[in-house]
């Protein structure tokens, strides 16, 4: 993210600048408000970081904007992540972070603020649009995106998330939250390419068991995946560490801290 006053860098938020079309119109936003349109990943050590997803996943970095900040992950020549350098630079932990979709950033924030979530970043220009980082009443991490999403890019499409879940303290305040600010169904089996599970605990030792957005990947042998982890720096935080030969789902944190699953197709 870019702070006031400061020129953001042209690519936006995917790292990418937004299509023309022959009469030099730019596309249109293809996914309609509210869903997810990205997810990113927050480090203070890209190389370490871009080398644990290459061996984990298998992931190509590219640099997507003027900005050496921002940096795209592709599988299959297609994008599928971010890894931004410059948040982690403003004092922002490392985390995946979903991003969705909405057509007015400023009155999004607004809202957040009004339903009890924190608006820590924003709203403020980046590239080609505006962008807001904050957390949900129980503290779960998310941001939105206010332009044109990639129209390649989308929840359970190719290298993309197979699946987002609110872990969430409280499931009647979260409903109510993303209700007014993404304009989400009270009924949680409606909610676009995304699940809701309750039992978070703010503050457990156990990151895993904290309020968060939390992002699978696939991974054809998430057990050998895991492996790969650990020898990257990883850590294995379920199953237990001895038993993920075989597992079709794991949960990671990478070096730095940021928690991933990885789940079988």
């Amino acid at each position: 993210m870019v702070r006031q006053g400061t020129r953001p860098p042209r690519g936006g938020l995917f790292g990418r600048r937004r299509r023309v079309g022959r009469e030099g119109r730019e596309d249109e936003m293809t996914e309609r408000s509210g869903t997810a349109c990205w997810v990113s990943v927050t480090t203070d050590d890209r190389q370490a970081t871009e080398a644990f997803y290459g061996a984990v996943l298998g992931w190509s970095f590219e640099g997507g904007s003027p900005a050496p900040e921002a940096r795209v992950a592709t599988a299959a020549g297609q994008p599928v992540a971010g890894l931004n350098e410059a948040a982690a630079a403003r004092g922002l932990p490392a985390r995946w972070t979903v991003f969705f979709l909405v057509e007015d950033a400023d009155k999004a924030a607004e809202l957040m603020n009004e339903r009890g979530g924190t608006v820590a970043v924003g709203p403020v220009d980046f590239g080609n649009g505006r962008t807001v980082l904050g957390s949900d009443p129980s503290g779960a991490a998310f941001g939105l995106w206010q332009g044109s999403a990639p129209p390649e890019w989308s929840v359970g499409a190719g290298g993309a998330p197979a699946e987002l879940c609110l872990r969430t303290a409280d499931p009647d305040t979260a409903l109510g939250f993303y209700s007014a600010v993404l304009g989400w169904s009270r009924e949680p089996e409606r909610w676009p390419h995304a699940c809701l599970r309750a039992g978070a605990r703010p503050g457990d030792p156990d990151p895993n068991a904290r309020p968060r957005w939390a992002v699978t990947f696939r991974a054809a042998d998430p057990g050998k995946a895991a492996e790969a982890a650990k020898r990257h720096g990883g850590t294995v935080l379920a199953p237990s560490s001895e038993d993920v030969e075989g597992a079709s789902r794991v949960t990671l944190s990478d070096p730095h801290g940021a928690l991933l699953t990885l789940a079988r197709p």
